[in-house]
């Protein structure tokens, strides 16, 4: 454990709210605030729990609502190859949570083989079509997480509208394909008038290019360096079309290339603005509302070190807390922040599973037990045990 502060007297009455982020590959955030949430109630039982996963747009992100009790809608939409799957979005009176990873996303794939060629955005688009039948006014898309490089034009597809090759035969899915494109019939397009699309995330690049969707995310993806040219070819003859269809220049507009580009498709297509993925969740989730009155907060990831700052839940987390009154201490499986950069965090200690598990393989697999052995630490340094009478 590395603090910054010492331990303040804790106030007479409240709640210790559980608010941490996802630790990629080994839990959810979700998972994660059951494990803390179990140490913590064996540890201090008389101390009211309130557990509050948090996300910033990217995978996870409508676990995260419904847990802040958003209502949960399941709809069979096309999965990132064409094969239906059942994904979720979560709505809250007229605010519909759409997240590309849910229809879209790389644990979509079967048998997780990439296809950086021919993934597709369509089930993405098919789950806002259906909060817009449910009566959505505002739609808020988080796009981390997918599989596709198509620059959304899956998307669009699953709106109703239509990739025409020269033949006038529809376009088989998938950002390889683009190249072919000669037309676009956008006559079923839903109207959007009157309908806020906000994209939850940081400002990604533009759609092409060196910096462009094919270049950051095709190779994570699984694209070959001759591929991610394939795609930028696709993606650039998308890019003429779209916009001269659409009246909108959104090629080199920040947020552009997010996820494959479906970022692009959003801006162009959608009207949608790109606001920050943490502060907007945090806000919709309510976290300065029930971080209000706490006797601490605890956050995390699994790594919270210097990319931390760039804006990631964790630290959005720590800086409403600290606005609202309430300590912050954060979990993490590694700990890059310490002394200065830890107090301007608002984070008062960190406690990292490689303080007590030293291998790494043993830190994944057991990630769970662990957390729940370091809210010992925790209840011990921030949450004194009422006196005996």
């Amino acid at each position: 454990m590395v603090s910054a502060d010492r331990p303040p007297d804790p106030p007479a009455h409240g709640h210790v709210l559980l608010a941490p982020g996802r630790f990629p590959g080994t839990l959810t955030a979700a998972q994660v605030a059951r494990h803390l949430a179990a140490g913590l109630r064996r540890a201090r039982p008389d101390v009211p729990l309130v557990e509050l996963p948090v996300a910033d747009g990217g995978d996870g992100t409508v676990e995260a609502a419904f847990a802040a009790g958003w209502g949960r809608v399941e709809v069979e939409v096309c999965g990132p190859t064409g094969r239906p799957v059942t994904a979720r979005l979560a709505v809250r009176d007229r605010t519909a949570l759409v997240e590309l990873a849910e229809a879209s996303g790389l644990r979509r794939l079967p048998g997780g083989k990439p296809r950086p060629l021919t993934a597709s955005s369509l089930g993405t688009g098919q789950l806002v079509a259906h909060a817009l039948r449910l009566g959505a006014r505002r739609i808020v898309l988080g796009l981390g997480g997918g599989a596709c490089t198509d620059g959304g034009a899956g998307l669009v597809q699953g709106l109703g509208g239509r990739l025409l090759d020269a033949l006038g035969k529809d376009l088989p899915p998938g950002g390889a394909a683009l190249r072919s494109l000669h037309a676009l019939d956008l006559r079923a397009l839903p109207d959007l008038s009157g309908v806020e699309v906000v994209v939850a995330g940081d400002s990604a690049g533009p759609l092409l290019g060196r910096g462009g969707a094919a270049a950051v995310d095709g190779p994570p993806r699984g694209a070959t360096r001759d591929e991610v040219r394939v795609l930028d070819a696709g993606l650039r003859r998308w890019a003429d079309l779209a916009e001269a269809a659409s009246r909108r220049a959104a090629r080199d507009l920040p947020g552009a290339g997010a996820a494959g580009g479906v970022g692009f498709a959003a801006l162009a297509f959608l009207g949608a603005t790109i606001e920050p993925g943490a502060a907007l969740m945090l806000d919709l989730l309510d976290l300065a509302g029930r971080a209000r009155g706490a006797h601490l907060v605890v956050t995390g990831e699994g790594t919270l070190d210097t990319r931390s700052l760039r804006g990631t839940a964790p630290i959005g987390v720590a800086r409403a807390a600290a606005r609202a009154g309430a300590p912050v201490v954060a979990v993490a499986g590694r700990r890059g922040l310490t002394g200065e950069r830890l107090r301007k965090a608002r984070i008062q200690a960190v406690y990292a599973l490689d303080d007590i598990e030293p291998d790494a393989e043993r830190r994944v697999r057991r990630a769970g037990p662990l957390l729940e052995q370091l809210t010992v630490a925790i209840a011990d340094e921030w949450l004194p045990a009422p006196p005996r009478h």
